[in-house]
């Protein structure tokens, strides 16, 4: 045989012989052994899903302010002669009190000088009435008398000149009453920016103030809780029907709570946080209004806000740990397999979930964590937790 023939074979007889070596170990190697043990069920806590009557509740949170607050400014010039000791940041101040003296003593010249003032003017009418007087019982017979003739015009200018004299006697009054500063409710100080002997124009700002009557908390609501509450966009409390607010944060290391009331709903959405703002209302948050320790509910406190929403028939109830991210629970079927299902979420609060749609009431709900979990796989209930 020739050599080039030999090279060319001899490649294709060594594969050939694998090949057959190969099929032979195979056909002579023993069937593997089939595992038949049954899957194990894996082990899950489970909660029956119940059907009562509930109120929904809507759970948020905002910052208090107070519902006036204003800058103090002078109106009047001069030098501050009087301070009073609760014009200090935080100091406690009644309607009407005098926070500041301004020296007076060219206001009291001015109101003086005003008064004299008046009283020359209504010399003046007088002897005007006079003077018309006579003219008319002088030109009695005359049917074409001018009214300068009558002393008409005198008159006129002189009530007009009492007039104008009895405007500058008030401006005088009321310059002399802004010599005392005050503010025209019960409130607190904030901040002050003056002091005793110190000289002060119109304009100057003197602190900052807020009054105590009432404070607000303005509160975002998502759609789902504007849903809860069952109230439409833009509403307002009729007087005496307003929806009760539970307020609470933890002051000083202590839980409080402050009784609230929702008095209206925005008319808008936020465009930046797509949401809708609600204010509820605490009146006398330093008085009668304060928690049962006495803890006044201040201006800057965050809090959290509890509002009662709509009441349901037969809500569906389950327990927090039951519900999944992105709104899904685990279902333990009537077979034993594992099914997942997308619900509603009407409210949720530490100790229950309410829900609207994809559960029926008296299946099983998962609570406890699953590894990797697989639709239709197969779970064994070990125990019932209960749903709070």
């Amino acid at each position: 045989m020739p050599i080039t023939m030999k090279s060319t074979l001899l490649p294709v007889l060594v594969i050939a012989a694998a090949l057959a070596g190969y099929a032979a170990l195979h056909a002579a190697a023993p069937e593997p052994e089939q595992d038949t043990t049954p899957v194990r069920p894996i082990s899950v806590f489970t909660a029956t899903v119940r059907a009562e009557q509930t109120q929904l509740s809507v759970r948020t949170q905002g910052e208090v302010r107070a519902a006036t607050e204003l800058d103090l400014v002078t109106q009047v010039g001069g030098r501050i002669v009087a301070v009073s000791p609760e014009f200090t940041e935080g100091g406690r101040v009644a309607a009407g009190e005098t926070l500041l003296q301004i020296e007076d003593t060219d206001y009291r010249l001015a109101l003086s000088e005003a008064r004299a003032a008046v009283a020359e003017a209504e010399v003046r009418v007088q002897q005007a009435l006079a003077d018309a007087d006579v003219a008319r019982k002088q030109l009695r017979n005359e049917p074409n008398a001018s009214p300068l003739a009558l002393k008409q015009p005198q008159l006129t200018e002189a009530r007009a000149m009492l007039e104008a004299a009895s405007a500058r006697l008030e401006q005088a009054e009321l310059d002399l009453q802004r010599t005392r500063v005050h503010l025209p409710f019960d409130g607190r100080l904030l901040s002050t920016l003056v002091n005793v002997g110190q000289y002060v124009t119109p304009g100057t700002p003197l602190g900052r103030a807020f009054a105590t009557n009432r404070v607000e908390i303005r509160l975002p609501l998502s759609d789902d809780q504007l849903a809860a509450l069952d109230l439409p966009i833009g509403y307002t409390a009729a007087p005496g029907q307003e929806p009760p607010v539970i307020l609470s944060a933890i002051v000083a290391g202590r839980q409080h709570q402050w009784q609230g009331q929702l008095r209206r709903l925005d008319a808008a959405i936020d465009p930046g946080s797509r949401m809708l703002y609600a204010m509820a209302e605490v009146q006398e948050p330093y008085g009668r209004g304060a928690s049962a320790e006495g803890m006044p509910l201040a201006a800057g406190l965050f809090v959290e806000a509890t509002i009662p929403g709509r009441t349901l028939d037969a809500a569906l109830l389950i327990p927090p740990a039951a519900l999944r991210p992105g709104n899904k629970v685990h279902v333990l079927d009537s077979s034993g397999l594992l099914a997942t299902r997308d619900v509603e979420v009407l409210s949720r609060s530490a100790t229950r979930v309410v829900i609207g749609n994809g559960l029926q009431p008296g299946e099983q709900v998962i609570t406890s964590a699953i590894r990797n979990p697989v639709q239709g796989m197969a779970l064994s209930a070990i125990a019932e937790s209960g749903n709070g």
